[in-house]
């Protein structure tokens, strides 16, 4: 697997993109991090599986924070909802 330094299907810069993710409505964000989490954790179980411990258990971890940051954005949109 060859990891890039930008989104091929994205031309903006990378800090675009992330003002741009972070104007998403908060249920479609909270969607976007719960993608994101299953993908890291996916890359963390293919690593483990290499061998590779230390970087399975970081991107574990990785995964675990966004899926942390994925409910504190749900409990957000739970609170905005109403008002939209």
């Amino acid at each position: 697997m060859i990891h890039e330094t930008s989104v091929r299907k994205y031309s903006g810069t990378l800090a675009e993109l992330a003002t741009e993710t972070g104007d998403l409505r908060y249920d479609a964000l909270a969607t976007y991090l719960k993608e994101l989490s299953r993908k890291i954790e996916a890359d963390g179980d293919a690593d483990a599986a290499r061998g590779r411990r230390k970087l399975a258990r970081e991107l574990h971890d990785a995964a675990a924070k966004i899926e942390q940051a994925r409910e504190a954005i749900e409990r957000a949109w739970t609170i905005c909802a109403p008002h939209m």
